[in-house]
């Protein structure tokens, strides 16, 4: 805890120790979150043939977690606002973790279900103490670049998880795919514990507005001041209408990105016979794809509608490409899941950065959970409502729904874009 004389060569050195500290933390501990969420997808194949599964079957597990885990985003974040960022990320990966392992551990479709959904609860404890703590440690005119940097924890453990745990699945059984990523997830979860702390404030610290002198952050900080907690909800998330469309838009970048982060493997090992190694490969660059979206800082100076709206026609144009190719070509294939991934994480980095910022500085958690809500229900019309599409209408009905849902999500960007026009404000 600082004291009143403290001088600001001090202040500079804690302020830069803990915001590399905190990221290096965050970066770990979500990467993890990531690791034992997407377990199941790409140990999938393995489990359809060992246990005689029905693709709907993987597809209302999708949906039961999808759901859940919006919801759960949502209620945490109200939470996670008015709580101990550490012990509530870092609990809730050592409960995914011993879930994970219980789930490798079991057969039954039942059973299953019932861990996936529990697994879903606690991953909603994880994003919104990230959301909480990159918008208090890191000011407006800047946040595009570290936010950007922690996105990629997405990416870098998206990259990794097709590779480890399909190689895990093949070598070992599917069941190692779970039990491994859950040991990791028990043993990360206990350092994020005793390694993350809270705003700056709580350290006795100016506010990251006031330390980096950013007038936009600090009339962020100064808005809304002395609201009780549900008031600023009310005002600043529900009654928010720039929060309404961007939970639209969220949702259709979600149909996306887990149609193709899910079923991407099993399009390839049925319309391409790829083995499952080599299709995870391809999938796996989708994630290395997404390692971007720093343009939102650099190009727009914060507006983020516009780097939006490019990425929306970039998401249209790698979709289509990869439905409509005619080529089985492995690198070919592997480039348009590259594509899809390079604009596809754009958006899904900067909605949510959009959503805390335009909402009140002391409800980061909630309103990025809340827009996070509407994405999962994204992600959920892309678990079971997609299988019976895939087992309907084929391959065909599958991409013609996601590339209506790309072309949407340019149309829904565009009243951003007229209002930061309009008002002369970065909004998003």
């Amino acid at each position: 805890m600082l004291t009143a004389h403290t001088n600001p060569k001090q202040i500079d050195e804690i302020y830069r120790y803990w915001r590399l500290h905190l990221m290096m933390v965050m970066y770990l501990g979500y990467g993890v979150f990531y690791f034992t969420r997407k377990s199941l997808n790409f140990a999938m194949p393995s489990m359809i043939s060992d246990l005689g599964l029905e693709t709907s079957d993987i597809g209302i597990l999708g949906t039961l977690f999808y759901i859940t885990y919006g919801v759960s985003k949502f209620l945490s974040g109200m939470v996670s606002d008015q709580t101990k960022p550490a012990y509530f990320m870092g609990l809730g990966l050592i409960f995914t973790g011993i879930i994970n392992i219980a789930f490798g551990l079991s057969s039954s479709l039942f059973a299953f279900a019932l861990l996936w959904t529990l697994n879903a609860f606690f991953q909603g404890w994880g994003w919104p103490p990230c959301a909480k703590l990159l918008t208090s440690w890191y000011s407006r005119s800047e946040r595009g670049f570290w936010w950007s940097i922690w996105n990629t924890c997405h990416n870098l453990s998206g990259a990794l998880i097709p590779i480890s745990i399909g190689f895990a699945a093949m070598t070992w059984g599917w069941r190692f795919g779970f039990i491994l990523p859950g040991i990791l997830a028990i043993v990360v979860g206990i350092v994020l514990c005793f390694r993350l702390r809270d705003k700056p404030s709580s350290m006795g610290l100016p506010t990251v507005g006031e330390w980096r002198n950013d007038q936009l952050e600090k009339v962020h900080e100064a808005e809304g001041q002395g609201l009780p907690f549900w008031q600023i909800v009310k005002t600043y998330v529900l009654g928010n209408k720039y929060i309404w469309l961007l939970c639209s838009s969220y949702l259709l970048v979600y149909v996306v990105r887990i149609a193709i982060n899910d079923w991407g493997n099993l399009y390839l090992t049925q319309r391409h016979e790829y083995e499952l190694l080599s299709a995870n490969g391809a999938v796996a660059m989708f994630e290395v794809g997404g390692f971007l979206g720093w343009g939102s800082d650099k190009f727009f100076h914060g507006n983020r509608a516009p780097m939006i709206l490019l990425f929306a026609l970039g998401i249209f144009l790698s979709v289509a490409a990869l439905w409509l190719t005619p080529l089985d070509n492995f690198i070919i294939l592997s480039g348009c899941f590259f594509a899809i991934g390079f604009f596809v994480f754009g958006p899904q980095m900067m909605i949510g950065m959009a959503a805390a910022e335009c909402s009140h500085k002391d409800a980061a958690g909630t309103a990025t959970g809340f827009v996070g809500l509407f994405a999962y229900i994204g992600a959920a019309l892309a678990g079971y409502p997609l299988a019976l599409i895939i087992d309907q209408f084929n391959w065909e009905g599958f991409f013609s729904v996601i590339t209506l849902s790309a072309a949407l999500i340019g149309l829904l960007i565009l009243p951003f874009v007229k209002a930061q026009q309009r008002a002369g404000i970065a909004i998003t």
